[in-house]
């Protein structure tokens, strides 16, 4: 079931969810705004020829207030606020429909695990043959809560948990 506003309040307001820093204007009547934070990350493209997920990646970290992304280029960044989520709840991350009509793709694999917590770190990617610049403190994407039948029996606590920035991946951390 994907949670209203209502529900989301009495929840924020009981502490069994928290996002921080959180104003009121971003609770929407199925969601929750999050706002682009100030740090991002670039792969390094000089460091290496090829991409490995069983290396290492290096990345340019940068931190501003305002960024320009290329055309058809990638890059991580990181949301404004913190995000708690009990073992209960689950988040899809969607991108606001108004970034999505400028051609800006943002993704977070899409979803939040349970237990999860930290600054998001998303996904952009510049879809058009002209650049976009973005600042920070906007409104960049949005949060779906949807409660789960019962709490996760193992809640998340994998290599992203209490992430501050963007994280680059840890793909070559996985033991597959």
């Amino acid at each position: 079931m994907i949670l209203s506003d209502v529900t989301l309040r009495a929840m924020l307001e009981s502490g069994e969810l928290v996002i921080e820093p959180l104003e009121d204007y971003l609770i929407q009547p199925a969601s929750i705004d999050l706002r682009l934070g100030r740090h991002f990350l670039k792969i390094d493209e000089n460091a290496f020829d090829t991409i490995r997920m069983d290396d290492p990646i290096k990345y340019i970290d940068m931190e501003m207030d305002e960024i320009v992304v290329p055309p058809f280029t990638f890059m991580l960044a990181s949301t404004m606020e913190y995000v708690k989520l009990p073992q209960n709840l689950t988040a899809f991350v969607e991108g606001r429909s108004s970034i999505g009509r400028i051609g800006l793709f943002v993704e977070n694999a899409g979803w939040v695990d349970p237990g999860f917590e930290g600054e998001l770190t998303l996904e952009l990617y510049n879809a058009n043959r002209q650049p976009i610049r973005l600042q920070a403190g906007r409104r960049i994407c949005q949060l779906v809560f949807a409660r789960m039948d019962q709490p996760a029996s193992v809640p998340y606590r994998g290599k992203y948990q209490g992430q501050r920035k963007p994280m680059g991946s840890r793909i070559y951390q996985d033991s597959e």
